[in-house]
């Protein structure tokens, strides 16, 4: 893992931890400079946009991709440096609505976003994605589609219903008329590839570009379009940012070109 990786993915776990504190604790500091409070002394960057340190929540499978991504924006943005605080897009609701010190969110489903609208600016949907059945490396109990997961001596893992994976794999499942007994429910969909890897279920819906990034554990068992469904990630700033101009520069910028070849390149749908 490249020294950037590992100072990222330290300063989100940081982050992560920072948002267990009483919010009391924190809201009340006036000692930052005019870059820390994101005020009109900012500075532009060589691309134009205002230059701040950016916290931006996001669900769990955009980790790998939005790591590529906050690198890139850095670079093309000498000055200023964003920070993922990754988790499941019903996790990063209750952070926003408790109110997370954070400038933008992103989540994996529309309807997440949606109860977010009065803390939020207008979202955008940035990219798409779709699931698949992920098994353990050369799927040794043959799962070819949907039905053999209603097998009850195959141990499945779901996500939780409350979880926008969780809730699309119920939606095909229920589609098809398939019943599910999973061994277990999990907060995210990383907890549920996790699973799959370590041997402790034989399968488990996830995302596509999930199973992307464990192709050297497990194995992923297309769905057929007419059974499938389609995941959305809207992206919003937050009307309680304190770098607002910032936050909206990089989130048009993951709209753009640039942005798109990354997703695309990690597996995920133009919008």
């Amino acid at each position: 893992m490249s020294l950037l990786l590992t100072r990222r993915r330290a300063a989100a776990a940081a982050l992560t931890a920072a948002l267990l504190v009483p919010l009391a604790a924190c809201g009340n500091d006036d000692s930052g400079t005019a870059k820390d409070k994101g005020t009109s002394g900012d500075s532009g960057t060589a691309s134009g946009a205002p230059q701040a340190d950016l916290t931006v929540l996001a669900a769990s499978s955009l980790t790998d991709v939005f790591e590529e991504a906050g690198a890139a924006y850095e670079a093309k943005n000498p000055g200023t440096e964003v920070t993922f605080s990754f988790a499941g897009s019903q996790e990063l609701a209750a952070q926003v609505k408790q109110g997370a010190p954070a400038d933008a969110v992103v989540t994996a489903d529309t309807r997440t976003m949606d109860g977010l609208s009065g803390d939020t600016g207008k979202p955008t949907v940035i990219a798409k994605n779709r699931l698949v059945i992920a098994t353990g490396e050369g799927n040794p109990e043959k799962v070819g589609n949907l039905k053999d997961l209603a097998d009850p001596k195959l141990k499945v893992v779901l996500a939780a219903p409350e979880v926008p994976v969780g809730r699309y794999s119920r939606q095909i499942l229920d589609a098809q008329k398939i019943e599910v007994k999973p061994v277990s429910e999990e907060p995210n969909v990383r907890a549920v590839l996790s699973k799959v890897e370590l041997g402790e279920a034989d399968a488990g819906l996830v995302y596509r570009t999930d199973a992307s990034t464990a192709t050297d554990k497990v194995d992923a068992i297309e769905i057929p379009d007419a059974e499938n469904a389609i995941a959305s990630y809207p992206a919003a700033t937050l009307k309680a940012s304190k770098h607002s101009e910032a936050a909206a520069a990089f989130v048009a910028w993951l709209s753009t070109p640039e942005a798109q070849k990354i997703f695309q390149a990690a597996g995920f749908q133009q919008p």
